[in-house]
């Protein structure tokens, strides 16, 4: 990266909320897990701007539900043009087969109907290969595969054809990266998972999609802004040089769940500033 590209944009991320709207997503409804911060949280509050009310669920009960009325009212405050949907948050251990199901029974009882549905929640563990321990694997599995499946065979049971679900991959998927080897595996296991649940989930008109988030500027990758040598090996090895923000990972979903991506389902779009090509 030339000195003349890092006084032009020394690593600041682009936090500006997409533009794009979809009218046919007003009155829809939204199972989002891990929404209690990061990435989640934005999904969340990008959705209920566009009308679309979201069970915003984490296994943190106090935080998701603080995050959820902080969600409500700034959007009370606002001037939209259409109707703003509702954030109901909501405890749930993704790793439960039975708190999905919940998930969704609570998403029928508050808000009628289900039609979406974004695996988000994870975990990103560190450890040297040799050092990954049963528990780290066997959680990193639990959280980050499991809870999708979970998630998504009980969105499977209540959705209408037209629904979507999308589901959190990562560049980690085809890019492995040191200290990351059960983070790796287990997003390279959602990436195959969500082509698995596209081709079965098909035969009752549902879309599965996944994103493939880079460098994001979220608490878990907070550790790259710690690190000053991890900082510039990052904005180096990004074509854009920058980090992104969850706001840049929201507009790909938004897209994803709308019906311009119709006849879009099986993918894994990367959200990378490119990263994945060098």
């Amino acid at each position: 990266m030339s000195s003349t590209a890092r006084e032009a944009n020394p690593g600041r991320t682009d936090a500006t909320p997409p533009s794009a709207h979809y009218p046919e997503m007003d009155g829809k409804v939204a199972v989002v897990t891990g929404a209690a911060q990061g990435m989640g949280a934005v999904f969340a509050a990008g959705l209920a701007t566009r009308g679309v009310s979201v069970l915003a669920a984490d296994i943190d009960e106090e935080r998701v539900v603080a995050t959820a009325e902080r969600i409500n009212g700034e959007l009370a405050g606002q001037s939209l043009a259409d109707k703003p949907g509702r954030v109901a948050g909501v405890r749930a251990d993704v790793t439960v087969a039975a708190d999905h199901e919940e998930l969704a029974q609570r998403a029928l009882r508050e808000f009628g109907r289900i039609d979406f549905w974004i695996n988000n929640a994870g975990i990103f563990p560190f450890a040297a290969a040799e050092e990954i321990s049963p528990e780290q694997i066997g959680a990193t599995l639990s959280v980050n595969v499991e809870g999708v499946l979970y998630g998504a065979q009980a969105a499977a049971r209540h959705m209408k054809p037209g629904g979507a679900i999308v589901n959190m991959s990562s560049v980690s998927a085809v890019r492995v990266r040191k200290g990351r080897g059960a983070y790796c595996t287990s997003k390279a296991a959602v990436a195959h998972l969500t082509e698995s649940l596209a081709v079965e989930l098909g035969d009752k008109g549902i879309r599965v999609n996944s994103l493939a988030p880079g460098y994001i500027d979220t608490e878990m990758t907070r550790w790259v802004q710690d690190d000053p040598a991890a900082l510039a090996h990052a904005l180096d090895v990004v074509p854009l040089h920058r980090l992104g923000s969850p706001e840049e990972v929201f507009g790909p979903l938004l897209f994803l769940l709308s019906d311009s991506a119709r006849y879009v389902t099986g993918h894994s779009i990367a959200v990378d500033g490119g990263s994945r090509h060098v």
